[in-house]
């Protein structure tokens, strides 16, 4: 019986047309299954379905999650963590197809070195003319509590598209899509629906916003997934959220320490030049 799956082209491109075929007719696919990033049930027959393949050096894990939660993607990780997935996911799906597919990727790229908690560079997909995005991790409390937080800063002005003024228009983009200006970095900020963030075996991986089409596309995406400490991890899995502040460029920069980050995004805040929301996790 046909399943509500979706196949991105990425996913596709791995495991071949045959593959991704036979999973789309329910040969290859599970009844039910624990959604690989909230860890609540699905059912592929009755909800959208999205396959995630888990690449390491030798094999590569076909899981799935709620369409809701996260799109269909190509997740690279290290072996040791696909040896953990592949035993957590056939528990959790009792009695179905192994799921554990080794070689199936001949070309997988080997996984990336940890990169430090700390800026990344990448290129990003938000509206307005491309720049280069700095994102930091760290923990910022809000009163007494630890929050898992982003801190999105560019390297240079941000236009709106066709905008050939060089005026950046970065902040007030992402109030065009639903962030707020902080006040006050002690207040949690409201989520913003549609949006999350993509943790996946202990990384960064991406800020997901929504797609003119339903679902979820990238808003910003790691060339390499980052790992993050297991403290911000905790934080971000305790609450279910992720608070995302941006500011403009040259307002924050490289800070080493949380406390730093701190005390610049107070700086910044004072000038008005924070906007912010709480943004669901998606993943572990």
């Amino acid at each position: 019986m046909p399943r509500m799956l979706d196949v991105s082209d990425e996913v596709r491109s791995e495991i071949g047309d045959d593959e991704a075929d036979r999973l789309l007719v329910g040969d290859r696919a599970p009844d039910s299954y624990e959604c690989t990033s909230c860890r609540t049930p699905g059912d592929t027959h009755v909800e959208p379905t999205s396959t995630v393949l888990f690449v390491g050096d030798e094999t590569a894990v076909l899981a799935f999650a709620h369409a809701r939660c996260i799109p269909s993607q190509v997740v690279p990780v290290s072996e040791e963590q696909l040896v953990g997935a592949v035993r957590s996911i056939n528990q959790s799906q009792p009695g179905g197809p192994d799921l554990a597919v080794p070689a199936v990727v001949p070309n997988a790229p080997a996984p990336a070195p940890a990169a430090p908690v700390g800026p990344a560079q990448t290129q990003p997909s938000a509206p307005g003319q491309a720049a280069i995005l700095g994102i930091t991790c760290g923990l910022v409390l809000h009163g007494k509590v630890g929050h898992a937080s982003l801190v999105v800063e560019p390297t240079g002005p941000v236009g709106r598209p066709g905008s050939t003024s060089g005026e950046d228009e970065f902040l007030d983009l992402l109030q065009d899509a639903g962030f707020q200006p902080v006040t006050d970095l002690d207040e949690t900020p409201d989520q913003l629906p549609g949006w999350s963030v993509l943790v996946a075996m202990g990384k960064l991986h991406a800020i997901l916003q929504p797609a003119a089409a339903g679902g979820s596309t990238g808003w910003w995406q790691a060339h390499q997934p980052l790992q993050v400490t297991d403290a911000w991890r905790m934080a971000a899995s305790q609450l279910s959220e992720v608070t995302m502040y941006a500011v403009p460029a040259g307002l924050v920069g490289r800070q080493p320490r949380e406390d730093l980050l701190r005390q610049a995004l107070e700086r910044a805040v004072a000038l008005g030049q924070v906007v912010a929301a709480s943004l669901p996790l998606a993943g572990t």
